[in-house]
């Protein structure tokens, strides 16, 4: 019914109207998301072939999937750098090309040195999201927007659940020992064509619309002295994510790195953590002198909320989608390919849920749809943590799927909000939005290398409630943000 009434109000968006090119933009994006998703998420629903082929203990199993998510929380926020800059067409043609290579090198490797390297290097895959955050919002407008990037990110997150459904079987279909490695080759060519497709087939902005970009690159701009150290401030917890990181992979932890590599780390960490720092402070120094004019003013206390929200949704996400397929195994004696295709369910609802959760927010406000979604997946989680083997598995398949349906809901509410926030820097508040949300699954999976699962499950559903209290302070843009043209004319964009 709440589905219909949105339906009946929303501005027309017809998806089957390929001669609109905002429409064709809109699918070649998701396509491409979809494709990068799949090759990013190729390791859960072959992790048993993978652990037989180089006979992995949990533990180091476990330290993978950290790895898998681990450079995508600077990768997002340099992405989201160059997006600004050089707009979402290069940026995402490349990045599927480079993606794809690292998928083959995966495939090949010969160690687990060198799977633990793939795998590193493959978490840069999982920056192409912001990519098509800052491409979908040129494209559509406000009313429009939460929709439009619901249904770019719900469908291509499905990448994730493709690579459930069909990795496995391209592996059985391939056959013999080295079947994985064929079926992520595969995944990794797919990838490399559809970048060269993407550029072909694509434009950054409408005939005749203006690209925005910062008036500095190297750091995200503010609008007052108390936001600046806000940024501040909220730059920390995306290096301590690699800093946990690094204490996981050490010999305190899986022992994957050598002590000498670990106070390295710690050392090019800071290093990195300073030079953003320093680079927020150059892009900001004007406005801690002179301040910024009232029409050019947004609040980050905004940006820090969606954070935080995403930190708990997609980092959830993310976690449960990497060990879920495990769970099922473990659980419900299930064989790979079923456990994998049954696990699938929890990305499934992205088709639906997520361009729900932003056709919602469209038409009956950000901030409420946020605070009813958070609530639902604090319920959804803490009913996934009494799931066990005493459960009829459709039960635990229909629950898994319903807490799905609230977090991808959520997802979609918050990046309603990303691209009306301020155009120019749309990559960049994607960018940090989705960094927070890696940092988040790099925290969940920790945890979960530490507990069983049904208290994996209770941390993410305490967590949510947390997201909750934080979504209470929210506060909608309203009327319009300005920018200005390159001669110097304001133009006003409508983000209500």
């Amino acid at each position: 019914m709440l589905f219909e009434r949105c339906m009946a109000s929303a501005p027309k968006l017809n998806i089957l109207n390929f001669r609109d090119p905002s429409i064709r933009t809109l699918h070649f994006t998701w396509v491409a998301l979809f494709i990068n998703f799949m090759v990013w998420f190729n390791n859960a629903p072959l992790v048993s072939s993978i652990t037989k082929a180089f006979d992995l203990s949990e533990s180091q199993w476990k330290s993978l999937l950290i790895l898998n998510v681990a450079l995508t929380i600077p990768a997002r926020i340099v992405i989201g750098i160059l997006v600004d800059r050089f707009g979402p067409r290069l940026t995402f043609s490349l990045l599927l090309i480079i993606s794809g290579i690292i998928c083959c090198f995966y495939a090949l490797a010969n160690s687990f040195e060198q799977l633990a390297l793939a795998q590193f290097l493959m978490g840069f895959a999982g920056a192409g999201f912001v990519i098509g955050i800052r491409m979908v919002g040129e494209w559509f407008p406000a009313k429009q927007v939460g929709l439009a990037e619901g249904i770019y990110g719900g469908w291509g997150n499905f990448g994730a659940a493709g690579a459930a459904m069909i990795l496995p079987g391209l592996a059985l279909i391939f056959g013999g020992d080295n079947g994985w490695r064929y079926s992520i080759l595969t995944a990794g060519a797919i990838s490399i064509v559809y970048g060269f497709i993407y550029y072909w087939a694509v434009r950054n902005t409408p005939k005749g619309s203006t690209y925005f970009k910062p008036k500095k690159s190297g750091g995200l701009e503010v609008s007052s002295r108390r936001d600046f150290y806000f940024l501040i401030a909220m730059t920390f917890p995306l290096y301590g994510a690699l800093v946990l990181l690094a204490w996981k992979l050490s010999p305190s932890g899986v022992g994957l790195i050598s002590q000498n590599a670990y106070y390295l780390s710690y050392v090019i960490i800071s290093g990195l953590c300073l030079l953003q720092i320093y680079q927020t402070y150059q892009v900001n120094k004007d406005m801690l002198k002179n301040g910024v004019p009232e029409m050019h003013r947004y609040s980050f206390r905004q940006v820090a909320i969606l954070n935080v929200g995403y930190f708990i949704t997609f980092g959830s996400e993310l976690a449960v989608i990497s060990m879920l397929p495990m769970f099922f195994i473990e659980v419900f004696k299930l064989s790979p390919v079923t456990a994998g295709f049954l696990a699938a369910g929890f990305a499934f609802m992205n088709l639906l849920a997520r361009p729900l959760g932003g056709l919602i927010s469209d038409h009956f406000g950000r901030r409420s749809t946020m605070l009813i979604m958070m609530a639902g997946l604090a319920a959804g989680y803490f009913g996934m943590s009494q799931i066990d083997s005493t459960w009829d598995l459709p039960i635990a398949v229909i629950m898994t799927m319903a807490c799905s349906f609230f977090v991808q809901s959520c997802e979609g509410a918050i990046f309603a909000i990303v691209p009306i926030i301020q155009r120019r820097m749309t990559g960049q508040i994607a960018g940090m939005t989705g960094a927070y949300g890696n940092v988040g699954a790099v925290v969940f999976l920790t945890v979960f290398s530490f507990v069983n699962a049904s208290t994996f499950f209770l941390v993410i559903a305490a967590s949510s409630v947390v997201g909750f209290a934080a979504s209470c302070f929210l506060a909608e843009p309203k009327g319009h943000m300005t920018e200005v043209l390159p001669d110097g004319t304001v133009e006003l964009i409508e983000v209500s």
